[in-house]
């Protein structure tokens, strides 16, 4: 069995029109959807001791994920608010909380023991991708970051580099995979909604079209895609059968509102929701 152990961030994703909040977070939902592909999984992150934080780990322990190097510390749980105009989702304000968090040694450690580390964008470890690239494959979710500064700092370092680019046209995919999989990442996925997704390699371009589904919550598709991209390459799959498989579990996915389940009244003090413009401020987040 192969193993993938994830580092960062966590959240509540609490919708306003429901009244229902969800464990979610890029980091924990790749940890939580590689456990179900049938890796061993492990969460490395931080929550606090209320009522969302004590949601996502009773989540984790359900969903069979290791929960050894979950830190709870004071503070607050992260959330994010997540608002429906129009029977479109949209996110409106959200607070990290004790989320963001460095890995310390014996998260290395434990680290260490996988066949991959996932995280990405959203757990602001930049700082930090040496030390856990030095210690097994690493996969980062650059999500919509395209900057060439940042690209060129992480994409050496990655075993599979991820980018969400449903804006981007075939040329500037061809741009991208150039200048990722040169740089010396192992493998660039990009996925593209409803368009598809492509997966390129040192021997080539995969391209698959999207599963055709009435999507009813597209939240968490990415993260799905992503887990099942990385736990196929890990287990050795043709690129072909890991991008039909993941894009049928990503349509599967959007079937359902959240990311993978777990809907539990909304618990969360919003007085300290910020925009999500002030918490990616910097050009690289």
């Amino acid at each position: 069995m192969v193993s993938v152990v994830t580092f960062g961030d966590n959240v509540v994703d609490c919708y306003e029109d429901r009244g229902l909040m969800f464990p979610g977070g890029n980091a924990l939902n790749v940890a939580v959807f590689a456990r179900r592909f049938g890796a061993e999984s492990s969460y490395v992150g931080a929550i606090s001791d209320d009522a969302a934080g004590r949601h996502i780990r009773d989540s984790l322990v359900s969903e069979g994920v290791d929960i050894l190097r979950l830190r709870v510390l004071e503070g607050r749980t992260a959330f994010c608010i997540i608002g429906n105009r129009k029977g479109e989702r949209e996110f409106l304000r959200a607070d990290l909380g004790v989320s963001i968090i460095a890995p310390n040694k014996g998260d290395l450690d434990h680290i260490a023991g996988f066949d991959a580390v996932h995280t990405g964008r959203s757990s602001h470890v930049e700082d930090h991708v040496d030390a856990l690239a030095e210690r097994t494959r690493l996969s980062f979710d650059f999500a919509i970051v395209r900057d060439p500064a940042w690209v060129a700092r992480i994409a050496p370092r990655c075993f599979l580099a991820s980018f969400s680019g449903g804006d981007l046209s075939k040329s500037e995919i061809k741009e991208l995979f150039e200048g990722v999989v040169c740089a010396g990442a192992r493998w660039c996925l990009v996925t593209r909604g409803p368009v598809g997704a492509l997966l390129a390699g040192k021997d080539g371009v995969t391209e698959v079209p999207a599963v055709s589904v009435k999507p009813l919550d597209t939240l968490g598709a990415g993260d799905t895609f992503i887990a099942r991209t990385l736990v196929g390459l890990l287990k050795g799959e043709e690129p072909a059968r890991i991008l039909f498989a993941a894009s049928e579990a990503a349509g599967e996915t959007c079937t359902r509102v959240s990311a993978f389940g777990y809907p539990a009244p909304i618990a969360i003090d919003e007085g300290h929701a910020r925009t999500l413009g002030e918490i990616y401020a910097s050009p690289a987040r």
